[in-house]
Formats: C-alpha cells, sequence, structure tokens
C-alpha cells in the first residue's frame, strides 16, 4: 500500500513539474527563443529560456504577473494560468530591432531576409556582448565574414569580397558615413563607431549601389545605434545598463553606461564609453620579422634609437578615445514618430604603427608619426509617417550633419621640421524614402542629396628653435563634392515560394576643387567633374522545398571620384609621391552570384555563395607627370609622381560557406569559411588584386545550459607567398615575414580562443575570454601591427 502511495506521489509530482516547462516561440517563424528573461514584477523570481525556448516556471503562482523579455523582442505580460492554458507556449513578436529574420539595410524598410537576392550578416545584440570586441572593426571581423586590415592599434580596415576602403560603404542610423576624403589606402574610420553602442548591426556582402549610391561596390556596413525605449506601463519608466572590460594584451580598461528614460510618447537614451589602451603585446610564436627590437626616442634634445626591453611589446601603439551618445523620439500618434540622434567620437592620438618600424640603412626613418586627434561627429533627424496614401504607405525623412576632424603629424629620425595636415569635412545629406504596398509587391523609391565640404591645411614646426610655416595642404582647400541621386526598387512576391527582386538608381556627382601654385607649379588650376551615372540590379529568392533554397542576383555598382582621388598630395611610400588628377571619371562594377540554402534536417544546415564581380575603369595609382616632369622635391625627398587614374580593370570571384549543426539542445557548432581570388590589369598584365584577402574563416563550438554559456572557436588565415603579393605590397617588405628566399610573404596562422558568459541573476552578466590561448605570433594580411598573443578579457555588465 506504502509503496503504491509512493508511486503515485512521484507520479503526480512529476506531472506537475511537467506542466509547469513552457515554451517560447517566435511568432513570425515559429521557430524556439532563447534567452530571454523571464521574471516576476519585483525580480524576485528570475529564470531564462534554453536554445531550445524551453523554460521552468514552477516557481511562480497561478495568478502572478510573468514578464518576458529580450533585446529582440516586444516585452510580455502573462499570467502563469493562462500560459498554461495555452499548451504552455508564450509568442513573442520581433520588436524594432529584431534583426534575424528581419533586415532593415535592403530597401530603408524592413524586410524578410528569406524574400532577397543578397547576402545579409546580421549581428544582434547578444552577439556583441558574447564578442566582447574592442572597436567595432573587431566586431565585423568576430563574424568570421569580414577580413580586417589593421596599420596601428587604433584602425580597423574592413574588406569584403576583394574590395576595401573606399569600394565598401559605411553607414550609422542609415546615414552614409563614407566622406569626400575616403582614400583607396587603408581606411581606420570604423573604430568611430562604438561596439557598446551598437544596437545591431549588418553587412550586406556584395553591391549595394541602388539603395546606397557612391561607393557600394564590394559591400555595405550598416551600424544601428542604441534605441530609446517608451514606457509600457503608462507611467515614466527607466532602465539602462553599466559596463566595465579589462583586457592583459593592451592593458585596455573601458568602462560604459547608458540609461534609458521613457513615457508613453517621449523616450530618451544617453551613453557614454571610455576606453584606455596600452601598448600592445604580440605573441611569443611567429616569425621574428615582427618584433620590436628598437623604437625611437627623444633624449636631451637628439633623436636615438633606443632597445626595447621586450620586443613583444609593441611601442608606441596606446591611445584612448570616448565617445557619447544621445537619443531622443517622440510620437505624437500612432502614425508619425521623431527620432533626433546625436553621437560623438574623439580619439587621443594615436601612432601609425607601421610608418614607425621602417628603416633605411639599419637607422630608422620616422621618429615620429601619428595621427589625431580623430574626431566625428553626426547630428540626425528622422522623420516616419505611416498614411494609406495612394503613393505611399510608409515615408521616411532622414536629414544629418557630420563633421570628420583627421590630422596627421610626422617627423623624420634626426630632422628637427614636424610635418602636419589637417582635414576638415563638413558633410550635409538628406533622404526621403517612400514604401508602397500593392498587392503581392511592394515599391520602394527615394530621392538623396549630399554635400561635402572639404577644408585643409598644411603647416611645419621646428621642434627646436620654434619656427613655424605653412606648407602644402593635403587636398585642395575649399573644395565641394556633391551627389544627386533617385532610386525605385521592386519586390513581387511571385508565389509563395518565389519572390523578385529589381532596382534602378541614377546618380549624378558634381566635384569642383581649386589648387594653389604655392608650393607645385601645377599645369591646371581647378578640376570640375559633372557626371552620372546609372546602376540596376536584379534578384530572385527561391524556396524550391523545405531541403533548398536558392539566391540568384544581378547587380552594377559604382564609385564616382571624390575629393582624395582628384586632389590628393602625400607621400604613398619611400621615394613616391601621389599628385592631383582632374581628368578622372566613375568606375563602375558588374556582379553575379548564385547563393543556395541547404536544411538537411532541422539540425544540420548548409549556405553557400559563389560570386563573381568584374571592375572597369578602375582608379588605381599609377606613374604620371606634371606638364612632363616626373620627379619632384616632396618634404626634402626627391619622389616619382604618381596619380590615381582610371587606369585598369579588375576580376573577383569567391565562395563563402557557412555550415551549422546542432548536436543537442545545448550544444551546437558553426562554422564560416570564405575563399576569395582576384586580379587586377596592370600595363596588359594581370596582377594579384591588393584587397583580395587570403582565405579565411572561423569555427565556433557552443554550449548553451540555462545561465551558463560557452564558446570554444578558432579563427584561421590562409598564407598568401610572395607570388600572391600584389605589386604594392611586395615593395612592402617591412609589413611581412621574410621566406627562404628573402622575399616577403604573409604566413598562414590560426588561434584558439574560449569564452564563458555567466548570467548571475535577471541584472548582472559575467563574461570571460581568453584569446590566442597558444600565444601565437601573426599579422593579419598587410596589416602593419602584429595581433594580440595570449589575452584574457574580463567583462561585466549590469543591467537595471
Amino acid at each position: 500500500m506504502r509503496s503504491g502511495l509512493l508511486v503515485l506521489f512521484f507520479f503526480l509530482s512529476y506531472f506537475h513539474l511537467s506542466a509547469q516547462e513552457i515554451r517560447i516561440l517566435d511568432s513570425d517563424t515559429g521557430e524556439p527563443v532563447s534567452g530571454v528573461a523571464i521574471y516576476n514584477q519585483d525580480q524576485s523570481k528570475y529564470t531564462i529560456s534554453d536554445i531550445e525556448g524551453v523554460a521552468i516556471i514552477t516557481n511562480f503562482s497561478d495568478t502572478e504577473v510573468i514578464i518576458f523579455k529580450s533585446v529582440s523582442y516586444k516585452e510580455v505580460y502573462r499570467r502563469k494560468r493562462e500560459i498554461l492554458q495555452n499548451n504552455s507556449i508564450v509568442v513573442l513578436e520581433p520588436g524594432e530591432n529584431q534583426l534575424e529574420q528581419i533586415t532593415l539595410s535592403a530597401a530603408r524598410f524592413k524586410l524578410k531576409k528569406d524574400e532577397i537576392p543578397q547576402k545579409i550578416v546580421s549581428i544582434v545584440p547578444s552577439e556583441i556582448l558574447m564578442a566582447n570586441p574592442q572597436t567595432s572593426a573587431d566586431l565585423l571581423e568576430s563574424t568570421g565574414q569580414v577580413f580586417v586590415q589593421k596599420s596601428q592599434l587604433g584602425g580597423g580596415s574592413p574588406m569584403i569580397r576583394g574590395f576595401s576602403t573606399n569600394r565598401l560603404l559605411l553607414t550609422v542610423d542609415g546615414v552614409r558615413m563614407n566622406s569626400a576624403i575616403f582614400r583607396s589606402g587603408n581606411l581606420q574610420n570604423v573604430i568611430s563607431v562604438d561596439p557598446l553602442m551598437v544596437e545591431n548591426a549588418e553587412v550586406i556582402l556584395g553591391p549595394g549601389s541602388v539603395v546606397y549610391g557612391s561607393d557600394a561596390i564590394g559591400g555595405v556596413m550598416n551600424f544601428y545605434t542604441l534605441q530609446p525605449d517608451f514606457s509600457f506601463t503608462g507611467g515614466t519608466s527607466v532602465s539602462g545598463s553599466i559596463y566595465t572590460r579589462f583586457a592583459t594584451a593592451n592593458n585596455e580598461n573601458t568602462v560604459h553606461a547608458d540609461v534609458n528614460v521613457g513615457r508613453e510618447n517621449w523616450a530618451f537614451r544617453t551613453g557614454i564609453t571610455y576606453s584606455d589602451f596600452g601598448d600592445l603585446k604580440m605573441g611569443e610564436h611567429g616569425p621574428d620579422d615582427y618584433l620590436r627590437p628598437d623604437y625611437a626616442e627623444r633624449q636631451n634634445g637628439i633623436d636615438v634609437m633606443v632597445e626595447n626591453p621586450d620586443p613583444l611589446v609593441q611601442k608606441p601603439t596606446g591611445y584612448d578615445q570616448i565617445n557619447l551618445l544621445q537619443k531622443v523620439k517622440y510620437m505624437p500618434s500612432k502614425d508619425w514618430d521623431f527620432n533626433l540622434g546625436i553621437v560623438y567620437s574623439q580619439t587621443s592620438d594615436f601612432p601609425r604603427f607601421d610608418r614607425l618600424y621602417r628603416k633605411k640603412d639599419g637607422v630608422l626613418r620616422a621618429a615620429e608619426w601619428y595621427y589625431g586627434p580623430q574626431t566625428w561627429f553626426l547630428g540626425n533627424l528622422k522623420i516616419n509617417h505611416r498614411s494609406r496614401s495612394e503613393f505611399y504607405d510608409k515615408v521616411q525623412f532622414t536629414g544629418a550633419y557630420q563633421y570628420f576632424g583627421e590630422i596627421r603629424n610626422d617627423r623624420d629620425f634626426g630632422e628637427p621640421l614636424l610635418f602636419s595636415t589637417e582635414e576638415n569635412v563638413d558633410a550635409y545629406s538628406a533622404n526621403l524614402d517612400f514604401e508602397k504596398s500593392l498587392s503581392e509587391s511592394k515599391l520602394f523609391y527615394g530621392f538623396e542629396y549630399v554635400l561635402n565640404s572639404v577644408a585643409s591645411e598644411g603647416a611645419f614646426r621646428n621642434i627646436q628653435n620654434g619656427e613655424t610655416g605653412d606648407t602644402a595642404s593635403r587636398y585642395p582647400d575649399d573644395s565641394k563634392w556633391q551627389s544627386m541621386a533617385m532610386y525605385s526598387s521592386y519586390q513581387w512576391k511571385i508565389s509563395e515560394d518565389l519572390s523578385l527582386q529589381s532596382g534602378l538608381r541614377y546618380n549624378h556627382i558634381l566635384v569642383n576643387a581649386r589648387f594653389e601654385d604655392r608650393f607645385y607649379d601645377f599645369p591646371f588650376e581647378e578640376a570640375n567633374i559633372s557626371t552620372g551615372a546609372l546602376t540596376g540590379s536584379l534578384g530572385l529568392n527561391w524556396r524550391q522545398n523545405h531541403f533548398v533554397g536558392w539566391r540568384l542576383g544581378l547587380s552594377t555598382a559604382f564609385r564616382a571620384p571624390n575629393i582624395d582621388d582628384i586632389g590628393k598630395i602625400f607621400d604613398s611610400e619611400p621615394g613616391s609621391v601621389v599628385v592631383p588628377n582632374p581628368n578622372l571619371k566613375s568606375e563602375y562594377a558588374y556582379n553575379a552570384e548564385l547563393g543556395a540554402d541547404f536544411n538537411f534536417s532541422d539540425n544540420l544546415r548548409l549556405g553557400l555563395t559563389a560570386y563573381y564581380t568584374y571592375l572597369d575603369d578602375a582608379m588605381v595609382r599609377r606613374d604620371y607627370d606634371l606638364g612632363g616632369v616626373t620627379e619632384i622635391d616632396y618634404q626634402g625627398e626627391p619622389s616619382r609622381v604618381q596619380a590615381i587614374q582610371n587606369a585598369a580593370n579588375a576580376y573577383v570571384y569567391g565562395l563563402e560557406a557557412g555550415l551549422e549543426i546542432d548536436f543537442s539542445v545545448a550544444l551546437r557548432m558553426n562554422s564560416q569559411f570564405s575563399y576569395t581570388y582576384g586580379e587586377e590589369n596592370d600595363g596588359g598584365e594581370y596582377v594579384p588584386l591588393r584587397h583580395a584577402a587570403p582565405m579565411f574563416g572561423s569555427t565556433h563550438l557552443v554550449w548553451n545550459k540555462r545561465k551558463l554559456k560557452l564558446d570554444l572557436f578558432a579563427e584561421y588565415n590562409g598564407e598568401f607567398d610572395f607570388e600572391d603579393l600584389a605589386p604594392g605590397e611586395q615593395d612592402k617588405a617591412y609589413l611581412y615575414a621574410t621566406d627562404s628566399n628573402g622575399n616577403p610573404y604573409s604566413p598562414a596562422w590560426y588561434t584558439l580562443n574560449l569564452t564563458g558568459q555567466y548570467r548571475l541573476n535577471l541584472n548582472w552578466l559575467a563574461t570571460v575570454s581568453l584569446e590566442n590561448i597558444t600565444n601565437q605570433r601573426y599579422r593579419t594580411y598587410s596589416s602593419g601591427i602584429a595581433a594580440a598573443g595570449r589575452n584574457l578579457i574580463i567583462a561585466l555588465s549590469y543591467n537595471f
């Protein structure tokens, strides 16, 4: 009798406990939602959903209101008994910033990702916290699908599908960040975007000129910063976060705080981040070519080469940075909302490290070479209106002002003159974008105007006697770059499984610059360029069956000459100087890509994308003459004359692969791999394309159980032999290791890494990472600084 009662007791207990297990699902896809915070109103009870969206709510009472909160979904309030009556299922609706299945980048309005032909990489808040990036360049690199070059610690130049710098477009909150002085050399502006202020990010792999215009040849990187949240309770709500991080490889100290104040139709978000980075220490195991045996120091008024007590420490590389954010949102009615955003970033001076270890006859060439401070300001006003007009359902106006400030300072070893150039850009833009639904299709169209005004000046200072004076500026002062455009994009859902997307854009570019003859005798006085560009795209997205889906895309893109192309004066390398060329025209890219997504089972998924891009009338640096003169004196050194010219064509093709395997509810593997090959026509001979990166990728093994998440991952990079390097890279032996023949080459490398994340409770989240566990010494291709050696990162965040 007693044994029977015990069996009955355990049976009833098991049944009762099972009834307390609930499942949380996405309303759009029906997929489980992991990482949902579940708690009562006084936060005395708390749990979190696992990778299958399952959570146990036994501790909650039947009448208690339970709150379900996730950064990617709308907050939900449910009583426990209501949930149990609904088959123990809670359905969450995607929030405004849910980008896993929704993309904002393809048309400036929300679209389902599985209905567009372009490959788009989405980065959501949980991935940002797990990646623990020091900069937004590191955040992009963490995806395993964007290659990043670094010339110094304060840098990060993304490469996508064989293109880089001003052939990639960077936007923040939908505002074009590329300015008229974005150059073809490695570009570091992405570090101005604070990853801790980023709510979501998206990367379009491949052309995006139809929506974004000039420069969007290889890809578009879109960052969406923290947004204000309204109050859901009718009163005033206050929430926010505090975050701190420390890293051993460069003694990084970062602190961040943001606070949100929300009311029913007003919301405010304020954020601040400060980072202090010390000199970066490289790994122990790798090429000795990367070591820093000595550095320049000024002692008793004389430049001397000082022995580095620890050649693994790259002196000097440290700097600090501050980022500020202020957002205001006002929604007077359900049909109108107004958004004001202000973003500010400023660095301290930071060394251009790859210029500081170049030597000539065993002596350092430069005693000083540093940027700074680098300043960026963005003021952005967005007005959204919803209507049932015959012309549009939604309209969005975006008006923005940006300020860019850059300063370059350099002084040769043993010389008293410190040369400086300072550039300031005022950038104004206005966009008007419309969306209209037409039965089974959507029409997007819009207009854009951009104006960049460039101020540039050059100066020198004698550090011994204080004498100052003017020198040639880097760019023609008071030059202007303007862009006017209209575009249209059409999405047609032909059937439930087949959709078509097409687009057309016309852009007109005006460039005006005047050249002074105070320092150089130019055979021209001004450059006036007026050029148009017509680009288009056509793509299909077909879900053939449950097993396979196809994406096919054809598109064109362009890059119009900017002030950097037509008017720059700078030393590209020792013994060469780039001078203005007022006769440039736009370059065009023609792209085709085919993608396939295979669902072998619910636990095994494979994505493949193959692409080919042809670049015509490419703007490249080539030897030039100024009225027959092929060599001039630049800062006291005879230098051969070069200029940016439409003198080449190029092609690039590649393959991207992504694999996901769910071994169990808690254990998942995902892997990304990219292969790129490109060549450029150099005087009738094809040579390797400079920004076609070696094959690279990453593999992650992720274990996620309740409050603990572990990520064991490897990052890897292929080798570039001397023959694989572009001619311009072969001439930069100081950047590379030396092979057995004495030639520069880029060795293959790998790192093993482990990240652990533990949620102590609803408010506290701890993250610990051990990067480069085997302490490898390596440089990513074309980089001027070696990557971090073994690096312990500790981060702690508090949400309220």
